[in-house]
């Protein structure tokens, strides 16, 4: 299980089980935040606990703040899909490093194409710096 908080430790998630990859996508919100993201469904392989505060521009998601430290914690879909379940990404970056390092990066094409690119090898911990 993989764990993370925002810098106060008022938001915190935890993840069942290890991410396939982490997802950086460079859409305008993602790239201006620096996150890497982990999917799954809320309470399942996704709990979050603690204080957080969305924002949302558009009807697919609303992204979860700390609202002490302001840490992008999660976003969260706003609508059930068709088994009633409800799409959640956390911000691997919250993560203790050595806990996430080795985890491949995922790029997403959220800015012009919405496609998924191909891995190019690297992974989390070439992130960090």
């Amino acid at each position: 299980m993989l764990e993370g908080s925002c810098l106060c430790g008022a938001a915190r998630w935890t993840f069942e089980g290890e991410p396939d990859g982490a997802t950086a996508c460079n859409c305008t919100a993602c790239r201006r935040y620096g996150v890497l993201w982990a999917y799954d469904y809320e309470n399942e392989g996704i709990k979050v606990s603690g204080t957080t505060y969305p924002f949302s521009r558009g009807n697919a998601l609303e992204f979860h703040f700390c609202p002490t430290c302001g840490c992008v914690a999660f976003w969260r879909g706003k609508h059930l899909d068709e088994q009633g379940r409800r799409r959640i990404a956390v911000n691997l970056r919250l993560a203790e490093p050595v806990a996430v390092a080795h985890i491949p990066i995922d790029h997403f094409d959220g800015l012009d194409t919405f496609d998924d690119l191909p891995r190019d090898g690297r992974c989390v911990a070439d992130y960090w710096f």
